[in-house]
């Protein structure tokens, strides 16, 4: 019995289950909230790697080109191993570079024509140049039949690579290459409406075949430029061929009263300290905005470029492709005119009569000269017109391509008829009377600080009213365009069109 006055001892209060900390089990919901970052991280690298896929297989569609030419893919030796390079032909079928296989299956480049596609055709031992490296992925590939590819392995022979057919008219060429003779500079014919170049000359030229024995005393030689293809690399003042595009800007700010221009011509212009004299001092003067063209009038242009907005003119520089990528698969020179809102009087006179510091290359002022000829439209320059394989199947053409609208087609319509005034009563006169209508612009442009050094160029295209082809020569050194470039121009129209057998698309 429990002794009296002493309490029990009291056993712990049990809590109300509804007091208790509970903690409660981790749910699906809960779960799926752990695994969201999981999920998303596995759709982005999927999604990451699909679109890898994706992009590789497209590359590898449209840059296999570009990836085989490169010359650290040892691709190229592996199909050079199985194929030996086809061959290259002109637009109507002859052999401008060929692959000779000996007895022994020993390979022999030869281009038969030696020095006259030097620099267009080009060379494919020390690196590649011209059409060679244009072409070097159709060279170097056979699309030949299957039961073909059987027996030449079977015969212990390599197959032969697809040929390739150029563009080049091989009368042209030597019409041109003739014409330019012992002086250097270049010579370019192309289609107005199609942009198929027809002759590309430069000089000094050399002969492909010799080219693995010149080579190393062409790298020695430092003042050589013998391998530099004037045409597209060679840079070189304007001089009055760049009137077309001061004219252009004119009638562009100007487009209702630029027929309303005059000018009192003294022989020369002056503003401040500068001075800016016509040819061998000539003053023409009253001319209006057509004359001052035709006549080449240095004093009238350089009072029309001291009149035009620089910053407008900028603008046109630019849609005439200057200081910018030209549409060219070969390797070219960027044309360029160092002229700003801050250039000084004396820089924009000279810039206005393609003097100072502006440089052009023959094959741009020829595409500026195609798109006047064109309505305004420069058509992408085309030297490829069809692959086949050794057994004459097509394996690929190349079509026409429109690359951009320089001016408008009114533009290209008043240069147009302002170029047949200087054939018809100015400095290109000498082009006048033929079977056929023609228009252009001449210069002479002052390469160095002796007075009277100047090159002669000639830019233009026939028939005026339709215009066919396109020429534009530079006769480094020569002096006067309208008396040197001039009558090369007129026997370049008179071998095309009095070719009764004309080659390519004529």
């Amino acid at each position: 019995m429990a002794e009296a006055g002493k309490k029990r001892p009291q056993k712990p209060k049990r809590q109300s289950p509804s007091r208790r900390t509970r903690t409660a089990p981790a749910g699906p919901g809960a779960m799926r909230d752990g695994r969201r970052p999981i999920l998303f991280s596995s759709c982005f690298f999927t999604l990451l790697f699909a679109a890898l896929i994706a992009y590789l297989a497209w590359f590898t569609a449209t840059q296999q080109q570009e990836m085989i030419n490169n010359s650290y893919n040892s691709r190229q030796e592996l199909l050079l191993s199985r194929n030996f390079r086809g061959t290259i032909y002109s637009g109507d079928g002859k052999a401008l570079a060929r692959t000779v296989v000996d007895s022994d299956q020993n390979e022999t480049r030869v281009y038969p024509y030696g020095a006259l596609f030097s620099h267009v055709v080009g060379y494919s031992t020390q690196g590649r140049m011209g059409v060679e490296a244009l072409a070097n992925f159709y060279l170097i590939n056979t699309d030949i039949s299957l039961s073909s590819k059987v027996a030449n392995d079977m015969a212990g022979v390599k197959n032969p690579g697809d040929n390739v057919y150029t563009t080049l008219d091989v009368d042209l060429q030597e019409t041109a290459d003739k014409l330019l003779g012992i002086y250097n500079g270049a010579v370019i014919v192309t289609e107005v409406k199609t942009g198929r170049v027809l002759a590309m000359v430069s000089h000094p030229n050399f002969d492909p075949n010799e080219i693995a024995d010149i080579w190393d005393d062409l790298l020695q030689d430092k003042s050589s430029s013998v391998l530099v293809n004037r045409a597209l690399q060679g840079l070189y003042p304007p001089g009055s061929t760049f009137k077309i595009v001061t004219a252009l800007e004119y009638i562009r700010e100007h487009p209702d009263t630029y027929d309303r221009y005059s000018f009192t011509c003294p022989g020369y212009f002056s503003q401040g300290d500068s001075r800016i004299g016509c040819y061998h001092g000539i003053s023409h003067g009253a001319v209006d905005f057509t004359t001052s063209f035709a006549r080449s009038c240095n004093a009238s242009f350089a009072n029309i470029g001291m009149s035009l907005d620089r910053d407008r003119l900028r603008k046109t520089l630019d849609d005439l492709l200057f200081d910018s990528k030209l549409p060219l698969d070969l390797l070219y020179s960027e044309s360029s005119v160092q002229i700003t809102e801050n250039s000084s009087d004396s820089e924009m006179m000279q810039t206005s009569i393609g003097q100072g510091k502006t440089l052009i290359t023959p094959m741009h002022l020829n595409m500026i000269t195609c798109a006047v000829a064109n309505g305004g439209m420069l058509m992408k320059p085309e030297l490829l017109d069809r692959v086949e394989s050794a057994e004459g199947n097509v394996v690929k053409n190349f079509r026409p391509e429109k690359y951009e609208r320089l001016m408008t087609e009114e533009e290209a319509r008043i240069l147009r008829e302002m170029m047949e005034a200087v054939v018809t009563e100015g400095t290109a006169s000498k082009l006048d009377g033929q079977t056929y209508t023609a228009a252009g612009k001449t210069g002479s442009a002052e390469y160095n600080n002796v007075k009277g050094d100047s090159h002669a160029w000639f830019t233009g295209f026939a028939p005026a009213d339709d215009p066919e082809i396109c020429v534009t020569i530079i006769v480094e050194g020569a002096g006067s365009g309208g008396d040197y470039a001039v009558p090369m121009a007129r026997r370049l129209f008179d071998c095309y069109f009095q070719d009764e057998t004309p080659s390519g698309s004529r």
